[in-house]
């Protein structure tokens, strides 16, 4: 089998070519060929000697996932579906804005934390991805959307809130991270790159010290009783840890504040009591609160929060002194909205399927 090298970043691929006996160097500008040129064919890597792109062709490929469906919505924004082997298909989207493109991207075949709210959890959980299968859909939108070479750059920013727990497939994640931020690759700062968990508290601290961009933290609630419930990881590390890593993440974080991302559910999550609570349990910690209308699929078992409740909410949690946003909803008529996505995944957690009535605590 020939490597891919879409699945090392800049110290990775120095240490094949020191391998096939190449020098070191030669990683900078293959990787300037493969991420801003997103060239695939070795032979037109014009300043590699014939013999090393032979040697290339024998026995790497650059190769990313196959794309099965590419879809634009009525408002811009686009949606590819990717074939990343044995049944599973995994999506990411792109939403142009005036000033910025930002493309979500996927990092693991469905999830296995179940968010009661959450097309992707509703599939089961699959694997996790490759580095070529992360990397490989900025790579694919790059060139979808006409920004190769890297001088007609399209996107701006990218988003690890697709299809998955980014922290639980923590090591390729943090590679793809990277090659985002690699000035001979996608060039990104850090505070472009936005790592969306919900979140492993132990990997927070890890991801801190590894690679530390901007985060934004899945809360959706204002007690651990309702977040148990509606985000159960939330039982093993509850909101008290959870805060606690935020505080530490933030001591290295390219921000000085970070995002905690708040879906909006009728009647479970958005009276004005539980905006009081929410004021409270975050008024310690820097951060933006970013209010989510809840984006249906069949069978949830939710609505979202009329715009009424949404703006009333919003209203007491910025009289308590708080920054608050409320996402604007894109491409929901091509099911890319976020909490909407769900690819195709053989589920290998084999869990029942049922919905789940959640009343607030």
């Amino acid at each position: 089998m020939r490597t891919n090298l879409l699945d090392f970043d800049a110290a990775q691929l120095a240490g094949f070519f020191a391998e096939i006996g190449e020098k070191p160097f030669r990683a900078k500008q293959l990787l300037r060929w493969m991420h801003q040129f997103g060239e695939a064919d070795f032979s037109r890597m014009s300043d590699l000697a014939k013999p090393l792109r032979e040697k290339l062709a024998a026995g790497a490929v650059i190769e990313a996932p196959r794309i099965v469906s590419d879809g634009t919505a009525d408002d811009g924004t686009r949606k590819w579906l990717l074939d990343v082997g044995n049944g599973n298909a995994v999506e990411s989207v792109f939403i142009p804005e005036t000033n910025r493109g930002t493309l979500c991207v996927s990092s693991q075949a469905g999830c296995a934390l179940d968010c009661k709210f959450c097309s992707t959890g509703k599939q089961g959980f699959n694997r996790n991805l490759t580095v070529a299968e992360i990397i490989g859909q900025l790579w694919i939108a790059n060139k979808a959307l006409g920004a190769v070479p890297k001088s007609e750059r399209v996107i701006s920013n990218v988003v690890m809130m697709g299809m998955g727990e980014p922290l639980a497939n923590f090591d390729n994640v943090v590679t793809a991270m990277r090659l985002m931020l690699d000035d001979n690759a996608y060039g990104l700062s850090r505070r472009r790159v936005t790592l969306s968990t919900s979140c492993i508290v132990p990997a927070i601290d890890r991801v801190r010290d590894a690679c530390p961009v901007a985060l934004a933290v899945s809360l959706h609630a204002p007690s651990d009783a309702l977040r148990d419930a509606l985000v159960p990881i939330n039982r093993k590390y509850p909101l008290a840890e959870l805060l606690a890593a935020c505080q530490r993440y933030l001591e290295r974080a390219p921000r000085d504040f970070l995002t905690f991302e708040y879906v909006m559910l009728d009647g479970v999550n958005d009276s004005a009591e539980q905006a009081r609570e929410l004021a409270a349990l975050v008024r310690e910690v820097p951060c933006k609160l970013n209010l989510i209308p809840f984006n249906p699929f069949p069978n949830s078992g939710f609505k979202r929060s009329p715009r009424e409740a949404i703006r009333r909410f919003a209203e007491i949690l910025i009289t308590a002194g708080l920054v608050v946003t409320t996402r604007k909803t894109r491409g929901d008529d091509i099911d890319a909205a976020c909490g909407q996505l769900a690819g195709k995944v053989e589920d290998r957690t084999r869990r029942t399927r049922r919905v789940v009535e959640i009343r607030p605590c």
